[in-house]
């Protein structure tokens, strides 16, 4: 198995489309890229936390590649919003790729370049960050699965 960890806003909806992908064994709501250990969701809400609302992923890579998953990370989310997603705003609900190995960085970095050239977001500029994966913290488990739990629609919808 692999790991990946994507931010794109909310990390309900961001939860819910990955789980929906064959290949995805394991999905965690959670934290990362801040400065607070063991950080609370009041406390990355807050947004002085430094912390994105981050989706960890288990995947089994002979079924569904690093780059399907960016492929549809990059639908999934507009990457052209600094520090916003729909309605959304502050820096724990940017647009981030947290990169476990060298591979993934290269993956991530050229289908960024390729979704800016060519496509729905084709002369745009991508925010995107892509960065390297630090401590991830687990968001409460009221998080875990949410829109399972309250059979709700997602908030994330696919731009094309």
């Amino acid at each position: 198995m692999a790991v990946a960890t994507f931010g794109a806003g909310c990390f309900w909806g961001v939860e819910q489309f990955i789980r929906e992908i064959d290949g995805v064994t394991a999905v965690r709501c959670g934290y990362m890229g801040g400065h607070l250990d063991n950080p609370t969701y009041a406390q990355v809400k807050a947004g002085d936390t430094g912390h994105a609302e981050v989706v960890q992923l288990e995947f089994d890579p002979v079924v569904v590649s690093f780059e399907q998953l960016l492929q549809v990370f990059w639908q999934y989310h507009n990457p052209t919003t600094v520090h916003q997603q729909g309605e959304d705003v502050g820096s724990q609900y940017r647009s981030v790729v947290f990169y476990h190995n060298d591979n993934q960085k290269i993956v991530a970095e050229q289908t960024k370049h390729q979704i800016s050239q060519t496509g729905y977001w084709a002369g745009n500029t991508i925010v995107t960050e892509i960065v390297p994966a630090t401590t991830f913290w687990d968001a409460e488990e009221y998080h875990q699965n949410y829109f399972g739990k309250h059979e709700l629609p997602s908030c994330h919808l696919p731009f094309f």
